[in-house]
């Protein structure tokens, strides 16, 4: 017999204030309001993102997946900005009352995030409204004072980085969704999950903290594609920027793809979701960032420079082009 979670009640104390217990100032999720003490010494990093039913997540995803995505994308802003994670708020919207067994699920899901990131629960809402079920969290983290890493304060003459390959959740979500031209890749039956994995769970890059603190001059999480993302970079910083196309991150079974279907190249350009990191550094700094990022097992790799004239550009084998920031745009 299915079962619903009958009051706002028992949804809070049930599932949502066990992921706060670690947490003294949330009261047990008792109060209207947490208290949150800074550690001496540092600034405070506030982000908040929020997904949807049918827009960030499939409706029949795992719980457990909807739970760790919703954190997961909150906290790679933290990442970016190389903020130690502290707590989290959360707004729990649904169409109807959810399941006794879904949020069971969704909050494993949320502890094993939790868990991965450093992070806990604080507070926040629930409630019922028409429309899809929404996550909405705030992330807070902390940085010592003085180190932010904010998009303005790259400069022409930059070395542009990203973290990881780029691409895999966008081909992951159309696996996912089955699309037509998609159904003919020849993968693997783990090459197909681990695609799908990238969409359904991505993984915060908060072991860059150090690379970022100690050599970036700006940094942003890749959320809306790398196209789309380093021309908000770039358009903060007033300035343009050169990307090497034989340079961009793939994984091996992209980079196979990409050998007989150009437009995978694209795809890893706009399709968002990565959750990857990109960074500028001066470019002296180049081979003592591989060495940080090798001694902890991170792929980090140059893609390009920032210039002085405005605009993105592509550097292809066939020449030179114009790169539009394009990519997911939430309107």
């Amino acid at each position: 017999m299915i079962r619903h979670v009958t009051s706002e009640a028992e949804l809070i104390s049930v599932y949502l204030a066990p992921l706060a217990k670690q947490n003294a100032g949330a009261f047990e999720l008792t109060d209207d309001c947490a208290i949150f003490s800074p550690s001496p010494g540092t600034e405070l990093v506030v982000t908040t993102d929020a997904i949807a039913a049918g827009v960030h997540f499939f409706p029949d995803d795992a719980p457990e997946d909807i739970g760790w995505k919703a954190l997961a994308v909150n906290v790679s802003d933290l990442a970016a900005k190389a903020a130690t994670p502290r707590a989290y708020q959360m707004a729990l919207s649904f169409p109807q009352a959810p399941t006794h067994e879904f949020m069971q699920r969704f909050a494993s899901g949320l502890a094993q995030a939790q868990s991965a990131f450093g992070i806990v629960l604080s507070g926040g809402d629930t409630d019922q409204r028409p429309g899809p079920m929404t996550i909405t969290i705030t992330a807070i983290g902390e940085i010592p004072t003085g180190l932010r890493r904010t998009r303005d304060r790259a400069s022409p003459g930059d070395a542009i980085f990203v973290t990881g390959t780029v691409g895999d959740a966008a081909g992951g979500l159309k696996l996912r969704r089955d699309d037509a031209d998609a159904r003919n890749w020849p993968f693997s039956d783990d090459e197909r999950t681990g695609l799908i994995a990238r969409y359904l769970r991505p993984e915060p890059r908060l072991a860059a903290a150090g690379i970022i603190r100690h050599h970036a001059t700006a940094a942003m999480d890749l959320s809306d594609g790398l196209a789309k993302d380093l021309g908000r970079l770039t358009t903060a910083a007033r300035a343009g920027a050169i990307i090497d196309s034989t340079r961009i991150p793939l994984s091996p079974p992209l980079k196979r793809l990409a050998a007989t279907i150009p437009e995978i190249l694209e795809l890893a350009l706009t399709g968002g979701d990565d959750y990857e990191l990109l960074f500028t550094a001066r470019p002296e700094n180049e081979p003592v960032i591989a060495t940080a990022a090798s001694a902890i097992g991170l792929k980090v790799t140059r893609v390009g420079t920032m210039s002085s004239e405005r605009g993105l550009r592509l550097s292809t084998p066939a020449g030179e082009r114009p790169m539009q920031p394009k990519g997911w745009d939430h309107f």
